[in-house]
């Protein structure tokens, strides 16, 4: 079960990724150049601090907090399609692009995150 703190985590990073996007209309949405700005490096920022002041493993950083870009992406395909459904036509395109970029910037910052852990072992050893 998830704790209140990656309701928290994945509530931040939906909204930072989400609300630039939205606000985007639907004919000057160009993917992925719409998704880049502040809301990855929030997305980014989350899995870094996941793993390093958290007990997470990375791959569940790297799922849960990745999630959150092409579940933005999602919700507006959703919003969008109920008004207009002929529009998002190509949305299993749009989900792939936004999953690829989520998974990068997650995986970056998960990676950044685990250095901390990773340096304190390696001077334990010595």
């Amino acid at each position: 079960m998830l704790s209140t703190g990656w309701a928290a985590a994945f509530a931040i990073d939906f909204l930072a990724v989400g609300l630039p996007y939205w606000q985007i209309p639907y004919a000057k949405v160009s993917l992925p150049n719409t998704l880049y700005g502040p809301g990855l490096f929030a997305v980014g920022v989350g899995a870094a601090a996941a793993r390093a002041f958290g007990k997470a493993r990375f791959l569940m950083v790297f799922f849960i907090v990745g999630a959150t870009v092409p579940l933005a992406v999602l919700a507006r395909v959703a919003v969008e399609t109920t008004r207009d459904p002929t529009s998002h036509n190509l949305w299993p395109f749009e989900f792939i692009i936004a999953t690829a970029v989520g998974a990068l910037c997650s995986s970056a910052g998960a990676l950044l995150g685990s250095l901390p852990a990773l340096f304190a072992k390696h001077e334990d050893d010595a």
